[in-house]
């Protein structure tokens, strides 16, 4: 056992820990009190990016909410290294896009491809010159509006046109560069992200980690308050997380779920639990479709990117209540070794209970699954018989399923995991459940749903 693997969940249990994440949040709030600074929000704009389009669309809406001084950039793509199938995500990145809008209300349309390159330099002239604060907030939503309408005029409609400032090309280029860098430094490599005192928020998925802490520091304006909140300044969130579905429901003949998954995936290792009691809840049978992980199939993560899914998958498990944070990275012989016996466990009729395990071991208990102490812990727990775990460790047909997998995974227009089919629907991301569980309920619209 190598000196990483002893250390690895000692430091990740603290690492990871909510103690060290509330305490960091602390030290920046009395540092923000101590120089009598304001809430000072940092806001990185893509104009090609649909989720950056959703954000714009909000951004009144949250400073009305709360005493923030919004600090706007214009950003570029992120770089191929952290968007490696970028043609995909591109197209993905628009059908998701007005899935979610349609989901939060709010107005978005895939119009099947991007705006154009004129047009796309247009927007970012006029968002580059109308970087005040309360300017960008009022204007930056209309006109990405216009932009992914494909509107030949994208100031059409938009109340006081004078207000708008066209920047120059040097400009236009100092500011993007000087946002790139900055987002780099602060750890961060994606559009339609905001950036408070120490941490990220992902679009408005990622809203309501950024309002629960603005209410509990108490940035709320007067007047907004929820009624009969247990706290004062609570108020409703803008976009609150989907819950899971609670109780039973009567589906005659629901669809498959397909999970395509990775056992280095934190978000897979996250969702694990929750589509599975998706699928007994509904009595969809879930498919195992478990894929090599992406620097196994020679794909780069760069750093920032890793530490930020890292810190993101310890927030969200925090509100689901899932256990998370004592890592041992499986990447190479461990996830090998651990995808060889999917096969045997789900001859038995465990599978299930296995890839629970297994997540629960590398992700949560800092278990080393590079080992046979604890593969064995893994496996014996979800009832494998560890002699024929053993023998199962010696097939490798499992590689022939996983790459397949993947290429089926590929052919949905996904690359990325956790990723979703139901019936002809596919869905990336664990903050897409509530999709897959929309697309199940499709099959009884006049469902009844039972207490369990």
């Amino acid at each position: 056992m190598s000196l990483k693997t002893l250390l690895l969940p000692i430091i990740s249990r603290r690492l990871f820990s909510r103690e060290r994440l509330l305490h960091k949040r602390a030290k920046a709030e009395q540092k923000r009190v101590k120089a009598q600074a304001p809430h000072q929000l940092h806001y990185f704009h893509q104009v090609d990016d649909p989720y950056s389009a959703l954000v714009a669309g909000v951004l009144p809406a949250l400073l009305a909410r709360y005493h923030i001084e919004l600090i706007p950039h214009v950003v570029s793509a992120p770089p191929d290294a952290a968007a490696p199938e970028r043609d995909k995500l591109v197209a993905y990145s628009r059908v998701d896009a007005e899935h979610l809008a349609r989901h939060h209300g709010l107005s978005f349309r895939d119009p099947g491809r991007q705006p154009s390159a004129t047009a796309l330099a247009e927007a970012t002239a006029l968002l580059v010159g109308t970087l005040d604060p309360q300017r960008f907030a009022a204007l930056a939503g209309p006109l990405m509006a216009n932009l992914w309408q494909l509107k030949l005029d994208l100031r059409d409609g938009i109340a006081q046109p004078q207000a708008w400032v066209m920047a120059s090309a040097a400009a236009i280029d100092a500011h993007v560069q000087y946002s790139d860098q900055l987002r780099e430094s602060l750890g961060h490599y994606l559009g339609g992200m905001f950036f408070y005192a120490g941490e990220w928020y992902w679009g408005i998925d990622r809203l309501y980690h950024l309002e629960q802490r603005l209410q509990d520091l108490g940035a709320q304006k007067q007047g907004l308050q929820k009624q009969g909140a247990q706290k004062p300044g609570v108020s409703d969130l803008l976009f609150a997380p989907a819950p899971d579905l609670q109780a039973d429901v009567a589906l005659p003949s629901p669809p498959d779920i397909d999970f395509y998954f990775s056992f280095r995936s934190p978000y897979s290792a996250i969702v694990a639990p929750r589509i599975f009691a998706l699928g007994r809840r509904t009595g969809a049978k879930v498919n195992l479709r478990f894929v090599l992980p992406m620097v196994m199939r020679g794909l780069p993560v760069p750093a920032n990117k890793r530490q930020y899914i890292s810190h993101d998958t310890a927030r969200e498990a925090f509100v689901r209540g899932i256990p998370f944070g004592c890592l041992n990275d499986p990447v190479g012989r461990p996830t090998e070794r651990g995808l060889a016996l999917i096969p045997y466990a789900e001859r038995i009729g465990q599978g299930e209970a296995y890839v629970l395990s297994f997540m629960r071991g590398v992700w949560a208990e800092g278990i080393d699954a590079g080992s046979d102490k604890g593969l064995r812990q893994i496996a014996e727990r979800a009832g494998l018989n560890w002699a024929d775990a053993q023998q199962a460790l010696r097939n490798d047909d499992w590689r022939q399923t996983a790459e397949r997998n993947r290429a089926d995974m590929f052919g949905l227009g996904l690359w990325g995991v956790p990723s979703f089919r139901v019936g002809t629907q596919a869905t990336w991301g664990q903050d897409r459940l509530w999709a897959v569980q929309d697309e199940l309920l499709k099959s009884a619209p006049n469902h009844r749903e039972t207490a369990t």
